[in-house]
Order: C-alpha cells, then structure tokens, then sequence
C-alpha cells in the first residue's frame, strides 16, 4: 500500500523543502540548489550571452538573489528550476541590452561645436566636483572605477589587470559607483 505524505512529513528536499531550509538560512540547502539547478542557470545564461564569464557572473547573481530573498520562490506557480532559469534569462538579457547600450554610447560621435565660456567654467567646476568624489573613495573602488570609466576597459579586463576574481571587480565598482551616486546627488548637469 502507498504511503500518504502529510504536510508535517514533506521532504526537505523538495522544491518547497529546499526553499524552506534556504529560508532559515541553512547554507547546505543553498548549495543543494546550485548543484541540482546550477547548471540548467549556467546553460540558459551561455544561450543568451556566449560568454562563459558573463554567464558565471549571472549564476552569481541569481543564487545570491535567491539566497537573499528565497520567499519570492513559489512552487505554486512552478518548479524551483523554472524559477532560477527564469531568473538567469532576465539577468542576461539585461546583460546584453546593457552592453549594447554601452555600445551605442561609446560608437556615438561628438557634434563639434564651440563651447561657450560658461560651458566651460560649468564644465571645469563639474570636474573637480567629480574629482574630489572620487579622492573620497577607498583606492581599490577609486582604481578600478578609473580602469573601467575612464579607461575603458571591461570588467573582464580590469579584473586580469588586477589580478582579482571578476565578480570582486564587479562589486567594487557597483560599491564605488555607489557612493559616487551619493557624492554627487545635488550636482545637476
């Protein structure tokens, strides 16, 4: 005879199950995710961006995100599978649209005009707003925003002149750019 499952009895490896202990932020049920889905979220990441790096970062992202907010999971409306590849292919694609906006912003081509001089004291002033910004950071946030900004240069390339895992680049120029945000917040252009 069958054996009837009772709410008190369900399986913590169930989706939910999982789901509950990454809840009560059991890490082993985090790392039970990542390595039954974590390859599903890599693959669907690899179809939208073709590059393994990017891809690892949007895994990254995705179980840190579940991690940090797992009750937006609810296997109501699908298996945790689903739910962390839903989560990849959005991160991705806004991955790529980003990138393609970068794209465009750096192929665009300055209109030549003549500046006027209060252009030019607005400008000059705005610099040395943004300087001083910057002196306030933590050097390595200072550095590596300069490397990715002004130098342009990707994460991916930053992270190899560094020396530094790419993700760790990631989050200092997020960190930095932050708190630029915050600097910066009554300059208006």
């Amino acid at each position: 005879m069958g054996r009837t499952t009772r709410p008190w009895q369900m399986s913590t490896n169930t989706d939910s199950g999982v789901a509950a202990r990454v809840r009560s932020g059991e890490r082993a049920a985090l790392e039970q995710a990542f390595n039954s889905h974590g390859g599903a979220v890599k693959s669907m990441a690899m179809r939208v961006l073709r590059e393994e790096s990017l891809a690892e970062d949007v895994v990254q992202d995705v179980f840190v995100a579940f991690w940090r907010d797992p009750a937006k999971f609810d296997d109501s409306r699908g298996s945790l599978r689903t739910f962390l590849v839903t989560i990849a292919h959005r991160r991705a694609v806004d991955l790529v649209r980003a990138e393609e906006a970068r794209f465009r912003r750096e192929e665009r081509v300055p209109q030549e005009s003549e500046p006027s001089i209060d252009d030019e004291v607005w400008t000059r002033a705005l610099g040395d707003t943004v300087r001083k910004a910057l002196d306030e950071l933590p050097d390595r946030e200072r550095k590596a925003i300069a490397m990715a900004y002004f130098g342009g240069l990707s994460y991916v390339e930053v992270a190899r002149r560094l020396g530094e895992p790419e993700g760790t680049i990631k989050s200092r120029i997020r960190a930095g750019m932050t708190k630029l945000s915050v600097s910066l917040a009554g300059v208006s252009t």
